[in-house]
């Protein structure tokens, strides 16, 4: 368990605030699994499906800006593959594990403004569904992807190198 600021007051935030706060840790343990690894390491396919670090970051970057930014209206980067596909979870030889963490962070940054702008009531829609969906909805759906994901990464990171765990070990 991390000491991310236990207070009496982050035990009682708004939903927003507490559902916001978990996405949070979530994506910083994804950001910590890239850490202190060479690019190769850190594109090495570790399964017969070909799951690496870096293509689980590339996705969750695509899935970001899908559900939380496209979804809710506002301008997504021009993508350079194709999110409805696998190209989303492989890195390309042309691509670097510096690309894509600031991929990442920009993803993150367009998401993080949707929800502190927005009620969890607003209600998005998007492109690849038939029907609407809540903020409230996309944040628990997008901490439950992350929380799969970063799980994934876990596994991946400590058959590289034993690192294991969902902080930073000077963080206990």
């Amino acid at each position: 368990m991390t000491n991310d600021g236990d207070t009496d007051a982050l035990y009682h935030e708004s939903e927003k605030a507490t559902l916001h706060r978990s996405l949070n840790r979530l994506r910083d343990a994804v950001r910590w699994k890239l850490e202190g690894l060479d690019e190769e390491q850190a594109r090495r396919p570790m399964t017969p499906s070909g799951t690496s670090l870096l293509g689980l970051v590339k996705h969750l970057a695509s899935v970001e800006y899908g559900w939380f930014v496209q979804s809710f209206g506002r301008e997504v980067e021009p993508l350079w593959f194709d999110p409805y596909t696998d190209e989303d979870m492989t890195a390309g030889p042309e691509e670097t594990t510096e690309q894509i963490i600031a991929f990442y962070g920009r993803a993150r940054t367009a998401a993080d403004h949707v929800i502190t702008e927005l009620p969890l009531d607003a209600l998005g829609h998007p492109a690849w569904r038939k029907h609407s969906v809540s903020l409230r909805w996309v944040l628990a759906h997008l901490i439950a992807e992350t929380a799969r994901h970063a799980g994934h990464m876990d596994i991946v990171r400590e058959l590289i190198d034993g690192a294991a765990g969902d902080h930073r070990p000077s963080e206990a």
